[in-house]
């Protein structure tokens, strides 16, 4: 039986995961301008891969006899990842995007520990897998951050 913490970061990280899909995907769609299609492309790409993330947290939960947590105890947390008022603000949905990443990367690297605490290999795995997913997603985001501010 897996620990209430190791429960815990699962749900946590299943709703992070949702409630990033939720600003990815209105980010895509309201930035506007040439110098957006390459992020709005990116976003909606990460959209998919967000959303498988959050269907094997949602798995996993099942596994150790717990459940995905509904949305009547959803809180969003993620205000730097907002849609912007201007729709060309490109550089405060790349700043939005490296945040968001960084918690994730924090949330799953503290399931690792817990996870190998709780001798619990499977949640470790995918925690690991799901790590590496954001690390590469945050490294896209840096890279693009970059290439804005240089211009």
């Amino acid at each position: 039986m897996a620990s209430d913490r190791v429960i815990e970061l699962l749900q946590k990280a299943y709703f992070d995961e949702l409630e990033t899909v939720m600003n990815y995907q209105a980010n895509a769609i309201v930035l506007d301008g040439v110098s957006a299609e390459e992020i709005k492309e990116s976003l909606k790409t990460d959209v998919q891969e967000e959303l498988g993330h959050s269907e094997q947290i949602a798995q996993r939960l099942k596994q150790l006899d717990s459940r995905p947590p509904g949305s009547a105890e959803f809180q969003a947390g993620q205000e730097s990842l907002q849609p912007p008022e201007d729709s060309t603000d490109v550089m405060s949905v790349i700043d939005g995007v490296i945040e968001a990443e960084e918690d994730a990367i924090s949330t799953y690297k503290e399931l690792i520990e817990e996870a190998e605490a709780d001798n619990d290999p499977v949640t470790e795995d995918l925690a690991v897998t799901l790590l590496t997913d954001e690390e590469a997603h945050r490294t896209e985001f840096r890279g693009f951050r970059k290439e804005y501010r240089s211009d």
